[in-house]
């Protein structure tokens, strides 16, 4: 008894699940936690986006950090200062000659120390190069790739956009489907952004005749400011503290009641940035975004711990996107969008109504046949069925599926296999009583001997919906979603929910069922 009452236990609890999604009046009067199915961008309607990563960029940018970190590395005075000559940065090789050729295993074995295994280090003679092999390169690219999805996700969801689908495709690039979204163009500017945010010095010896020529000294860069068009700042190109330190990131206002964007450096940059404002007080330092500059300000005392704040006449909800940017952390390649589609919510309303119709039928159908069929037995297999309709429904829910059409076509393979299932059992009932068996013992061994041949068909579609699941992306996923779901469901209702209905519907009597002669009437 105990069993049983378990049994119809869960199946009300899968239908209750299901109620939030069936009727939205009623979700006020359920758990937070028991929300209705989200739509996806098919059904509800929202903006599609393919993004390629920029790897000829990263790569650039890559080389470019390489450059900086051999030459850190030769003029370690902790270590020894390597005399070096003709450093060189061509097309993502770097190279430089030792000036002492004694020198030379010292330098490769000094880089190879600092640089690990992340490059390779050749010499010839005097010469000594460093580069990044292909398969570098891949690894560079797919830890890029990963990274960005992350990031971009971090940053949807920071700004409220609900149920994104994002997710790599074709090695370089990724998709971006955000239903119920109807202008994109403000994720799009988010999202396209590096957020590369650097702490430079700025070079105040650069003479006014220089800024005018656009000729920058060596070491020195000539940047724009993000706000003033047509100024431009000298920084050193010399990194002092690097964005990638930052803990977090809050738009705040300041004593003036400005919107500002307050950071915090973890412990190492903490300590970078300190003795950046120890050494360098009432100098100038530049913190720079996405190669502009966001302020220039001087330092007038030392700053410890770690904690800055960056002004720069921004409105509230500027503060609030750049806080998002460098909190979600910095792109490590620029994102270009290539493709971008809009599904209107029209169409996606359009879609439901025909499914809705489509179902209804579909259903309709099933529910009369299986009434001419098999009778009373036909009511409860059809009575199993919605059940199982609602339990697929109420464990998307619970579990945060996004349903899509995809989904959909899940669900009607799964009612079609669920009535399958159904049938195996009665017509093995059948038989039995046109054998002379007993009914309630013919009940027993129908559902007895026909359980293996369910269990094994339904754990045939659930392998096959693992194997797209694993492999599948995009609206294939969701198919398989819904698939393995509803092999679920359909397991638990046909193997053990219509065996409890049937019992209680025979009272533990021998009732004549008539379908056993293909009569309607039981």
């Amino acid at each position: 008894m105990f069993k049983k009452l378990a049994i119809i236990f869960v199946a009300v609890f899968g239908v209750l699940l299901a109620v939030p999604t069936i009727s939205p009046k009623l979700a006020p009067y359920f758990p937070s936690w028991i929300k209705p199915v989200p739509l996806g961008l098919d059904l509800k309607g929202g903006a599609q986006l393919l993004l390629e990563v920029d790897t000829t960029a990263m790569f650039k940018d890559k080389s470019n950090q390489l450059y900086d970190e051999v030459r850190s590395a030769l003029i370690d005075r902790n270590k020894g200062v390597i005399r070096y000559a003709d450093l060189r940065n061509n097309d993502g090789v770097v190279s430089f000659k030792v000036r002492e050729s004694g020198d030379v295993s010292t330098a490769k074995g000094r880089l190879r120390s600092v640089l690990g295994n992340t490059v390779d280090v050749e010499s010839s003679g005097d010469v000594i190069k460093l580069s990044y092999s292909d398969k570098q390169k891949d690894e560079m690219v797919q830890d890029a790739l990963a990274r960005s999805i992350e990031i971009v996700r971090r940053r949807i969801d920071a700004l409220g956009t609900k149920e994104p689908s994002i997710q790599s495709q074709g090695g370089k690039y990724i998709l971006i489907q955000l239903p119920g979204v109807d202008n994109p163009e403000h994720i799009k500017d988010l999202i396209g952004q590096t957020a590369k945010m650097t702490f430079h010095l700025v070079n105040e010896n650069v003479s006014p005749e220089q800024l005018a020529s656009g000729r920058a000294p060596s070491g020195t860069e000539f940047l724009p400011y993000m706000d003033i068009p047509g100024q431009v700042v000298p920084v050193y190109s010399r990194v002092e503290v690097s964005g990638e330190s930052l803990k977090d990131s809050q738009a705040d206002f300041d004593q003036n009641n400005m919107p500002v964007v307050t950071t915090v450096f973890d412990a190492s940059g903490a300590r970078k940035f300190a003795k950046l404002t120890t050494e360098h007080v009432n100098e100038r330092f530049a913190i720079v975004l996405d190669g502009k500059v966001l302020s220039a300000p001087n330092i007038r005392e030392p700053i410890p711990g770690g904690r800055g704040q960056i002004s720069g006449g921004f409105t509230l909800q500027g503060a609030k996107d750049l806080a998002v940017l460098l909190r979600s952390g910095a792109l490590p390649a620029p994102l270009t969008v290539i493709e971008e589609r809009t599904v209107g919510a029209g169409l996606g309303a359009d879609t439901i109504a025909s499914g809705k119709v489509g179902s209804a039928v579909g259903v309709l159908f099933i529910v009369l046949y299986m009434l001419m069929i098999y009778g009373s037995f036909g009511l409860i297999a059809d009575t199993v069925l919605i059940v199982n309709l609602a339990m697929i429904v109420g464990m998307s829910a619970l579990l945060g599926a996004t349903l899509t059409l995809p989904g959909i076509a899940g669900i009607v393979l799964t009612l079609g296999m669920a009535v399958d299932a159904n049938i195996l059992p009665f017509e093995r009932i059948r038989d039995e009583i046109r054998a002379g068996t007993p009914t309630l013992r013919a009940v027993d061994l129908g559902f007895h001997r026909s359980n293996k041949a369910v269990l094994d068909g339904e754990l045939t579609n659930l392998i096959c919906a693992l194997i797209l699941f694993q492999f599948g992306a995009g609206p294939i996923r969701g198919f398989a979603v819904t698939l393995s779901i509803g092999v679920l469901t359909t397991l638990f209702t046909c193997i053990l929910l219509s065996k409890v209905l049937i019992d209680w519907y025979m009272g533990g009597k021998n009732r004549k069922i008539g379908y056993a002669n293909r009569k309607v009437i039981m």
